[in-house]
């Protein structure tokens, strides 16, 4: 499959072949190749290139993440995060919606739409969204909080908030995993959670990368364009 892929993408104009698959585009401090292969099988939509749109600099606030990060669509948070105890972790989530400053909660009612997750790329563990079949139908709903003065913010405990400073996170099971471990930090599953420090921050969007069948069909459509106008060349 891979070399197929290759091998169309080598009769495509320069302007036309996308980036190499798996790509991290503008890099990363917090993920490596191994890290985006993770996030890839959790998502489990096939491969797919990231691209960049924030990270926090000194003196950043909420402000700056939503002038970066708003109306994006979907998009991966990444933390690096100390506790009280100097551990370090690497944690984040998935919103596939979009970030606002404005919008309040995104919520999730039908299971279709509760495609969200957080997660600690340390351990490593995921923690998804609850369904509906629960003794309280709601829990899983609030995907996402939105406001001006919050950071990347993921479920009601907040199951993953990061504050208006972006410099301190904080983790209390909800919205996501497993009723039973309601209360529980993913960051380092402390009773009750507990704040942490926010050494790193980044959010990146993701693009699709085409299959060989689309290859196929795109090398097909340019091959009939082609050839309509070498016609019209003939009939002139």
């Amino acid at each position: 499959m891979k070399n197929l892929k290759i091998a169309a993408a080598a009769l495509l104009p320069a302007w036309i072949v996308p980036a190499q698959a798996g790509a991290i585009r503008g890099g990363s401090a917090l993920l490596d190749t191994g890290g985006h292969a993770q996030l890839e099988r959790w998502l489990g939509q096939g491969t797919f290139d990231l691209s960049k749109v924030y990270t926090r600099k000194d003196g950043d606030s909420s402000v700056n993440f939503h002038a970066a990060a708003d109306g994006r669509g979907p998009t991966f948070t990444l933390a690096q995060v100390t506790n009280d105890t100097g551990r370090s972790f690497l944690v984040g989530g998935f919103n596939p919606q979009h970030w606002s400053s404005t919008d309040g909660w995104h919520n999730t009612p039908f299971d279709s739409r509760r495609t969200g997750f957080i997660f600690n790329m340390t351990e490593p563990a995921l923690y998804r969204q609850l369904p509906s079949g629960y003794v309280l139908p709601s829990q899983g709903e609030h995907q996402t909080f939105n406001g001006a003065g919050f950071g990347p913010t993921f479920g009601t405990g907040h199951d993953l908030f990061v504050n208006t400073s972006l410099g301190v996170a904080f983790s209390w099971q909800v919205t996501y995993g497993k009723p039973l471990d309601s209360g529980l930090s993913i960051i380092d599953r402390s009773l009750g959670g507990q704040f942490v420090q926010v050494d790193a921050l980044e959010v990146f969007t993701l693009s699709p990368i085409p299959e060989p069948a689309t290859w196929a069909m795109l090398l097909g459509g340019l091959a009939l364009l082609g050839g309509a106008a070498r016609r019209g060349r003939f009939i002139h």
